[in-house]
């Protein structure tokens, strides 16, 4: 019976197309697979604990896979020889032996995203942040952002044509707060919908740039559809910081 493990790794999107493996195209998913099977001379298929769209970041990322090797978690050396042989900009941070059973997918429950805008010129977050020269209305985000917590439906902020199974999500946390020059937006739910982060903050920005009101941000939630929110802020400005197991998962053998 082979071992399971899970991986925690961090990646900067900008040069991949998302995690998950795609036709003709550079992902995250198989760069890390081809380094695990190289190193361990087994066909390595990694599952994530989700899916990234193109150019988004991500601080901590769990996926899972198996292997016929045994206690691969405390082999300091692989961890080192995998960093060596990824790119720069892809991190394993750890190898955790997991429960046969164990999935990062299906056993998360929630995920922790942030969206970074810079309100000024940054050579150094060019890739890293959305950089908004407009005044925008924190308070009037923040009012609006408590009202997701009302909604389990967010069809209005899920990519048209989406294979999503369900539009319902439960957002636990939506906030706006200002960190040095840059405005950041925190939202935490148990699942999101494709682009929903994005689709959101692009909303936002439109309310609080005046474009839209606050009672305008609630109907557009109830109408359920993708054409009534606003654009799609740009990938580079999101990260997923955190993907949240119960209490004791990783203790569980």
């Amino acid at each position: 019976m082979p071992y399971r493990y899970f991986i925690e790794c961090s990646f900067r999107g900008t040069n991949y197309h998302g995690w998950q493996i795609q036709p003709n195209a550079l992902t995250i998913q198989s760069l890390v697979n081809k380094s695990f099977s190289v190193l361990l001379r087994e066909q390595i298929r990694t599952t994530g604990a989700g899916r990234t769209d193109s150019g988004v970041h991500a601080i901590s990322f769990f996926a899972h896979f198996d292997s016929e090797r045994k206690d691969l978690e405390s082999d300091a050396g692989l961890l080192y020889k995998l960093n060596r042989i990824l790119p720069e900009d892809i991190a394993i941070k750890r190898i955790i032996a997991v429960h046969p059973r164990a999935h990062s997918r299906y056993d998360a429950v929630s995920r922790t995203y942030i969206y970074r805008i810079s309100r000024e010129k940054d050579p150094f977050s060019t890739d890293l942040a959305w950089h908004l020269h407009c005044r925008l209305d924190i308070d009037s985000m923040n009012q609006a952002s408590s009202l997701l917590k009302e909604y389990s439906d967010f069809t209005s902020f899920c990519r048209l044509h989406s294979s999503a199974k369900t539009p319902v999500c439960e957002i636990m946390h939506a906030e706006w707060e200002v960190k040095g020059s840059f405005l950041v937006f925190t939202v935490r739910a148990d699942r999101f919908l494709r682009n929903m982060v994005r689709a959101l903050t692009g909303t936002l920005v439109d309310l609080g740039s005046g474009k839209i009101s606050i009672e305008d941000f609630r109907k557009i939630i109830e109408k359920r559809d993708r054409s009534a929110a606003g654009t799609s802020a740009p990938a580079k400005g999101l990260f997923l910081k955190s993907v949240e197991y119960p209490e004791g998962f990783f203790n569980i053998k």
